[in-house]
């Protein structure tokens, strides 16, 4: 269980690198949002919170935040 959030800073840390494709970021905050937990939905609101993303990355981030609490994470 303890792999699983650096699992996750390694997925925030891809996602919020202006140096990738916009596609690799939306695709990692995908990925983010499929992993379900309760630190997937920390790090989710982390990157909606984040500025410097597109309006569109920060929209898919909240958009699985709240898959997550609905989930009941």
């Amino acid at each position: 269980m303890a792999e699983q959030p650096d699992e996750i800073k390694k997925l925030v840390t891809v996602a919020t690198d202006l140096a990738y494709p916009a596609k690799v970021r939306i695709e990692t905050i995908e990925s983010i949002g499929r992993i379900g937990t309760h630190d997937a939905l920390l790090a989710l609101l982390t990157l909606v919170a984040n500025e410097q993303l597109t309006k569109k990355e920060r929209e898919l981030a909240l958009k699985h935040a709240g898959k997550i609490v609905k989930a009941g994470h």
